[in-house]
């Protein structure tokens, strides 16, 4: 199985994200899943690759020349990609993957999440989506998108597609990484 997980290209303050990281890189290994991922050496992106390939996992990284030309680019990984944009980057490790994660991160992280939600509800994928909510850092926008359904701008169903936990290995259950 093929999992496209978005993340920071930075750490963040509190250390529990990179520990996250490293918890759902050996989780991944264990159940032979390889990484799809932006393929970055850097911040969250680079210690959940290093992780993997520490335990001898696959990892794919989908990356646009131009950030390859700012030296980001993990030339250590199993298969690394180069695409020319940022859309052509999202559209490449949507077709390599068979769920998706979102990890704390920045902007560029809420628009690969925006972005993939958005082609589930359009039915132009049907691979799971989750979040990785770890220290409740997407409260905030659960709960922009709990108002979306109450004030009838996003439907119920929609919402309730996403997979929303607080720890890697619930988050994998619930996408059927992980057999129950």
């Amino acid at each position: 199985m093929n999992v496209c997980v978005f993340c920071g290209s930075g750490v963040g303050h509190n250390p529990i994200y990179s520990f996250a990281a490293r918890e759902l890189a050996v989780l991944f290994c264990s159940t032979n899943t390889t990484l799809v991922y932006g393929g970055g050496n850097i911040g969250l992106m680079g210690i959940l690759a290093d992780e993997i390939l520490k335990n001898k996992g696959s990892v794919i990284g989908v990356i646009p020349d131009f950030l390859v030309q700012r030296e980001v680019a993990h030339h250590g990984i199993t298969k690394l990609e180069i695409v020319n944009s940022m859309h052509e980057r999202k559209k490449r490790m949507a077709d390599l993957s068979d769920a998706f994660i979102a990890m704390p991160g920045g902007m560029g992280t809420v628009d690969e999440l925006a972005e993939i939600l958005t082609w589930k509800q359009l039915k132009l994928i049907k691979q799971p989506v989750g979040l990785l909510n770890i220290n409740s850092f997407f409260n905030p926008l659960v709960r922009q998108m709990e108002l979306m359904v109450e004030s009838g701008f996003l439907k119920e169903e929609n919402f309730k597609e996403l997979q929303i936990h607080e720890t890697p290995v619930k988050l994998l259950t619930s996408l059927g990484v992980i057999a129950t």
